[in-house]
């Protein structure tokens, strides 16, 4: 079994880094997709903020995390400085994260799956918001989940 450390990393395409640009400007003023919002993490070893567009799952005051691409950066950031922010416009939220054990992150990927963002991430993840739980089970091995709980 190929772990995560060993699989071969997410390296997005020109038109995806573009999107991700745009998405970051339009996310940053309040506009875009209403299920996004930019996710800051610092550094681990520079201690710079570093800002994506990701899809939360969100259940009333709770919140989640998934990386459909793997371990990227964001993800190694959040598990090394237990810390994400959430944004979109001025509604700035700072979380402590912690990562789900993938038996856990079941029924919050079957809800990430079922958001809009399964059909930009479609062709990363091999399970859908229908498959078994065993399934879930192994995608979780690939996309890192992390709750997030709100910091006072």
């Amino acid at each position: 079994m190929i772990s995560r450390m060993d699989a071969p990393g997410y390296h997005p395409s020109w038109t995806q880094r573009r999107a991700n640009a745009i998405l970051t400007r339009l996310l940053g003023k309040g506009k875009g997709p209403s299920f996004m919002r930019l996710l800051t993490v610092h550094g681990r070893t520079t201690g710079r903020a570093r800002t994506t567009p990701v899809v939360p799952v969100f259940d009333g005051d709770r919140a989640w995390v998934v990386s459909p691409f793997g371990e990227v950066a964001w993800v190694r950031d959040a598990r090394a400085t237990g810390r994400i922010e959430l944004a979109r416009g001025g509604d700035d939220r700072t979380y402590a994260a912690r990562e789900l054990a993938p038996e856990e992150a079941v029924p919050v990927l079957r809800r990430y799956l079922a958001l809009p963002a399964r059909f930009f991430v479609r062709r990363y993840m091999k399970a859908e918001a229908t498959s078994p739980d065993d399934a879930l089970v192994a995608e979780a091995e690939r996309a890192p989940v992390f709750e997030l709980t709100p910091v006072a």
